[in-house]
């Protein structure tokens, strides 16, 4: 596994790595390399294959990635489990706590180094809930880490991510609170930003 010791901060670049993976239960490789300047990439560590909290919140990315796919996004999900266990996972009805199927690949980090780059490594030994959204320039613009018990939400990820995109697309604007699309932006200006400001106090 291929892991560089770039700093893991929003606002760098992201640290690369290359693992092996299944999806649509096949094995495959991954390298983050594959996706730059094509794709916005979001990484969904989680703790374990099997457990409670995951698949709840595996399952629902999965069936939101249509939504994702429009905003040339992928999913990576990524734990220390071997690529067996995470083909048995796959296996696993969702009845019986399994996922069955993803839209998308589930990462090994058996050697933890994809989780110790992304420090979201705990005493454990297993990974916290660390989401990333990673540009096409493969710089990292979001992250947030949940403790083990609290899942996260769909919902606020699609929204940060088009707030990310639309930035790119348009940054001279940067994005207020509760920001959601078609919604007024502020211009980076001192002068300008007054305009906003006193829009929403009038």
């Amino acid at each position: 596994m291929e892991v560089t010791p770039d700093v893991c901060q929003v606002g760098k670049k992201a640290p690369f790595f290359q693992t092996e993976a299944v999806y649509d239960e096949a094995f495959l490789s991954v390298n983050l390399k594959d996706y730059l300047e094509k794709k916005y990439v979001i990484l969904l560590f989680y703790p374990l294959d099997f457990t409670f909290v995951c698949p709840t919140e595996l399952i629902a990315f999965s069936d939101r990635y249509k939504e994702f796919q429009e905003l040339s996004t992928e999913i990576l999900g990524i734990s220390i489990d071997s690529k067996y266990a995470h083909l048995a996972w796959l296996q696993t009805s969702r009845d019986e706590g399994g996922l069955e199927t993803l839209n998308y690949p589930l990462l090994s980090d058996l050697k933890r180094e994809m989780s110790i780059s992304y420090n979201v490594l705990n005493e454990e030994g297993t990974a916290l809930r660390g989401l990333f959204i990673i540009d096409k320039a493969g710089i990292i613009q979001h992250a947030t880490i949940n403790n083990l018990p609290i899942g996260r939400s769909v919902d606020e990820t699609l929204r940060i991510l088009q707030a990310i995109q639309y930035n790119n697309d348009n940054p001279d604007e940067v994005c207020p609170a509760n920001w959601q699309p078609g919604d007024e932006t502020i211009i980076e200006d001192w002068e300008k930003s007054k305009e906003y400001f006193s829009s929403k106090n009038n």
